[in-house]
């Protein structure tokens, strides 16, 4: 679903732009957003120093960090990274802005940009993205992200969470096509024309949960096929999205599982060993993935309560 590079490791972006097929996700490294769907659950030990998590990311040999507005540690990343040694223009620093600000509009969505680049202390993104298609919003607050791509302080746009029904909304206002769409991509949620309908607009896919929040890792089949390969089934859920081009959001506090996560590019999955994870995906799994898009897609605004212009249908698959 993406034109991966030669040696394997990165993306090319429809602007050019070469994305590492790989990065690290601060999601709840140090903070935990209070409207989380799993605000109970923390994200690491509570003897760790987030600032150290990242770091050991760095040490692995992550250089995408991804990171948001509703993650609220952006200032704890941008400590990190200052103290990490690693220089900013080997990183790929992306973010995302909060369906809050996409509903307060152009002003707030231009504040919030500057209060991430200062947390982060940078003056510029690699990439920044909307985070949630917010009904009746989402269309304006693109723009407002293509306006500040001519000022530099982004360097590539894109969307995130957006179904084939919420580009089509997007498209014809287009002036910049985005570069990426971050969705849920991983055997138990593989949603094949979802990604080719992106992948036909020049849209590379980004994947979160690609470990389902470690719950992928237990299951039978996803272990069977790593016993065959002699890897991991961490590893298993890693190539399944990096041998399809599909940028890989690899999330852990701990460092050896960082390690373990970074190592998909030596080995590949056979066809029928693929085909076989593709089968995983059932019907409760995507009704699952809706009851979840209609919710976030209003979060922290004042749809919440109403619910106005959630869309009643969306391609699921």
């Amino acid at each position: 679903y993406g034109e991966v590079t030669a040696d394997g490791k990165g993306v090319k972006l429809n602007n050019g732009v070469i994305h590492p097929l790989i990065g690290y996700g601060t999601y709840k490294v140090g903070f935990v957003p209070a409207s989380s769907n799993s605000a109970d659950v923390p994200g690491h030990d509570p003897d760790q120093d987030p600032r150290d998590i990242i770091k050991d990311a760095l040490a692995s040999g992550y250089r995408y960090i991804d990171c948001a507005q509703f993650y609220g540690n952006e200032s704890m990343v941008g400590d990190a990274i200052k103290t990490s040694g690693v220089p900013r223009e080997e990183l790929f620093l992306a973010s995302k802005v909060w369906g809050d600000k996409m509903y307060e509009g152009k002003a707030a969505i231009l504040a919030q940009l500057e209060t991430t680049l200062a947390s982060l202390q940078t003056d510029y993104l690699d990439l920044y993205l909307i985070h949630w298609p917010v009904p009746g919003h989402h269309v304006k607050a693109y723009q407002v992200l293509e306006e500040v791509v001519a000022s530099g302080k982004v360097k590539s746009i894109g969307i995130s969470n957006y179904t084939i029904e919420d580009y089509q909304e997007l498209e014809p206002h287009l002036k910049i096509v985005p570069v990426v769409n971050q969705i849920e991509v991983n055997p138990f949620l593989y949603r094949p024309k979802t990604l080719s309908y992106f992948a036909s607009k020049g849209v590379v896919t980004q994947s979160y949960r690609a470990l389902r929040q470690g719950k992928g890792m237990s299951d039978a089949t996803v272990q069977a096929i790593a016993a065959k390969l002699g890897k991991t089934p961490s590893q298993i859920l890693g190539r399944f999205c990096v041998q399809r081009g599909v940028v890989l959001v690899a999330k852990s506090s701990k460092k050896a599982r960082m390690e373990e996560n970074m190592a998909v590019f030596d080995f590949a999955i056979p066809d029928d060993d693929m085909a076989t994870l593709d089968k995983l995906t059932t019907p409760e799994n995507l009704q699952e993935f809706k009851a979840l898009y209609d919710k976030c897609v209003v979060r922290d605004t004042p749809l919440q309560s109403s619910g106005e212009g959630i869309k009643a249908v969306v391609t699921l698959d």
